[in-house]
């Protein structure tokens, strides 16, 4: 395999790690923990698991550990820095018992269930550490969730001798671990299992889990190319930039990549809900800005938009709503219709409210929101263009007022969607150390026979040195919700808080960022160099700790 100069130089990385992990560790317990609502239930469903305390370590004497097998999985979409949760796992083990060995489950949950394993050694993970990717074992999306598929891992756990397993996730792998060690404890089969917080959309947090990892690189990856097409932008001066950016369920990247490059505008999903805004408030919006810089002779700017707006505009959920439910009794009946009267047929067939914003719409996402169907015949969010959309219709907007003699600037689009770009780059010196330091946690967690526990690193703003390192029972973020027409336990996700610190800080400023050119260029990440340039981390954990 040929390697690139960077992945040679950083091949010699070493992670920081806490104080408390760098000898022996001490386990201290805290005070008994509940769910963050519908205890009652959760109670209920995790009798073994639930009410456990919190964990913090502590420097304490050296032990002698027992051997033992762990197994690892990667689970769910990529984030920068899984490679180093196994390098730190790979290593906590190893310190503890140099006989203890790793397996990892090939492309996720699936190759648990289908015995697909490697043995993971010193000379593998040596070729992983400091980079980007999950390619080491490669990930999966298979939810374990069925009593059978439980059985089958254990088979395998059993035949391997492997004592504990770590799944690294998000919020949904981290309720499938939180299920499996539940199982698997009541039935005492003496399987621990610890979960790792992941995903680079930053809504798995709480105030154990003060981030989770990938969320700091892949908002600085994007936040590189913001800041790059800002300087086109401001160099060209003729073109307004939509560009979208992941986060289906939460705009955390948006907003933070909004506080590091101070676009035009950035919208937030959870802000657009908040005021019941409809799609013509959010183009009027933005029609009103570009006026208003066209008047400063400026005919150009950057909207970022989050991935999963249009679920979060009140008049757009109640048309998808509705056309699901149309569609799902009357799909033959739309299909044998002529393309050109499908419009039309679809408009007739829908209550006024939803019939009138189904014709406000561009014809071609009109036709994408009863065509694409996921396999649950509902409609398919994330492909629509929302930046397309917008840009579209914020055009019409102004020509109508071009003729009504109320702008008199130039408009012109180009669309961006910055997705996959950011989810294997190579971790940020923060995410090297947290990570690995999540993976090191995890292995003390095991050797002191917990489960059901998440790798819980904090204090993230302090230098490496002082972060607190401990566990935090996944079932105290556990709350009920509808899925697929029934309640089940999920852990909860954290959208952005409109009274929080980074949401404050960027509603203060973006009157101006709208009317004056105030983009900010962040530049690519950097390994090297001093220590506030290398070792800075997310603006959004800089503003939550500020006293």
């Amino acid at each position: 395999m040929t390697k690139s100069a960077l992945q040679i130089a950083r091949a010699a990385y070493q992670p920081k790690l806490p104080k408390a992990l760098k000898g022996g560790v001490k386990v201290v317990e805290g005070e008994p923990t509940q769910s963050v609502a519908d205890q009652e239930e959760i109670k209920k469903l995790f009798p073994n698991t639930y009410g456990m305390p919190l964990l913090k370590f502590e420097p304490g004497e050296a032990k002698e550990y027992a051997p033992m097998n762990v197994g690892v999985i990667l689970s769910g979409g990529q984030a920068p820095g899984g490679h180093n949760v196994i390098s730190g796992l790979f290593d906590g083990i190893k310190k503890m018992n140099p006989a203890n060995k790793l397996y990892g489950f090939i492309l996720g949950p699936g190759g648990l269930v289908d015995h697909k394993y490697m043995e993971l050694t010193a000379d593998i993970i040596d070729e992983y550490r400091n980079t980007g990717g999950f390619d080491i074992i490669g990930s999966g999306r298979t939810k374990l969730e069925k009593e059978d598929q439980f059985e089958k891992g254990y088979e395998i756990l059993k035949e391997l001798g492997i004592k504990a397993l770590v799944i690294i996730g998000g919020d949904d792998s981290n309720t499938n671990a939180c299920v499996l060690a539940e199982y698997y404890a009541a039935k005492n089969y003496g399987i621990q299992v610890i979960g790792c917080p992941k995903t680079i959309d930053g809504d798995l947090k709480n105030e154990m889990i003060e981030t989770s990892f990938g969320f700091d690189t892949a908002c600085k990856t994007y936040s590189e190319m913001i800041g790059n097409i800002e300087r086109d932008c401001n160099s060209s001066r003729k073109y307004w930039h939509f560009i979208k950016l992941m986060g289906r369920s939460a705009s955390h990247i948006a907003l933070e990549c909004a506080l590091q490059t101070q676009p035009s505008i950035c919208l937030v999903s959870e802000e657009v809900e908040a005021k019941g805004m409809s799609l013509d408030d959010i183009v009027t919006y933005i029609a009103n800005a570009v006026v208003a810089r066209a008047a400063e002779g400026n005919n150009f700017g950057t909207v970022l938009i989050p991935e999963g707006l249009i679920e979060f505009i009140p008049a757009m959920k109640k048309l998808i709503a509705e056309l699901n439910d149309f569609l799902a009794i009357h799909s033959d009946e739309y299909a044998a219709i002529e393309p050109n009267k499908q419009r039309e047929y679809i408009i007739n067939n829908l209550s006024k409210e939803n019939a009138d914003v189904y014709a406000s719409l561009p014809e071609g996402v009109a036709r994408q929101l009863t065509l694409d169907r996921d396999p649950h015949g509902n409609v398919q969010v994330s492909l629509i263009e929302t930046e397309k959309l917008l840009s579209e219709m914020v055009g019409k907007k102004l020509a109508a007022w071009k003729a009504e003699g109320k702008y008199t600037g130039k408009f012109s689009a180009q669309h961006h969607f910055f997705g996959y770009e950011g989810r294997c780059a190579a971790p940020s010196n923060f995410d090297a150390d947290y990570c690995y330091s999540l993976g090191y946690t995890a292995a003390v967690l095991m050797a002191n026979g917990k489960t059901g526990y998440m790798s819980s690193v904090r204090n993230l703003t302090a230098p490496a040195e002082e972060w607190i390192a401990g566990g935090v029972p996944i079932t105290m973020m556990m709350n009920m919700e509808r899925r697929h027409g029934e309640m089940k336990p999920v852990i909860q996700k954290a959208l952005v808080k409109l009274d929080g610190a980074p949401f404050k800080a960027f509603a203060a400023a973006r009157e101006t960022w709208a009317k004056e050119t105030s983009f900010v260029y962040p530049g690519p990440i950097q390994y090297f160099g001093p220590t506030e340039v290398c070792d800075q981390t997310t603006k959004t954990l800089q503003l939550e700790h500020q006293k």
